[in-house]
C-alpha cells in the first residue's frame, strides 16, 4: 500500500531578503535524501520541486520521514544557523524564520 506524503518547505521570508539560495537547497536535497539505502536514487518515487515564490515541496510516493527535511545541516553549512530557525506550521509543512532579535537589541540601546 503506497501513500502519497507531500512536505513543503517555506523559505519566502529568507529568499526574498537575499540571503538563502532555494535552488542549492533543492540541490542539497537531491544530493541527500536517500532511497532505499542509496543517495541519489530518487527515481520517480521522490519528487523534489520548487513550488511557488521560495517554496519547495517534496513529493513521496514510499514511507518519508520528515526529519530529512529539517535543514539544520544544511543552514549550518551556509553558515546561517545564528540568523534562521526551521519551524513546523502544521503536518507536513516548515517554514524557515529568523530568530526575534529585535527585542535583544531593544534591551542593549537602553543600557
Amino acid at each position: 500500500m503506497n501513500r502519497l506524503v507531500v512536505f513543503t518547505i517555506n523559505a519566502s521570508q529568507p529568499v526574498s531578503d537575499k540571503i538563502f539560495d532555494l535552488s542549492a537547497f533543492e540541490k542539497f536535497l537531491h544530493d541527500r535524501i536517500k532511497v532505499e539505502g542509496r543517495v541519489g536514487n530518487l527515481g520517480d518515487k521522490v519528487v523534489i520541486s520548487q513550488v511557488g515564490d521560495g517554496k519547495i515541496e517534496v513529493v513521496s510516493h514510499i514511507p518519508f520521514s520528515g526529519r530529512y527535511l529539517k535543514t539544520k545541516k544544511y543552514l549550518k553549512k551556509q553558515q546561517l544557523r545564528d540568523w534562521l530557525r526551521v519551524v513546523a506550521t502544521s503536518k507536513g509543512v516548515y517554514e524557515l524564520r529568523f530568530y526575534n532579535v529585535a527585542s535583544e537589541e531593544a534591551d542593549e540601546d537602553e543600557e
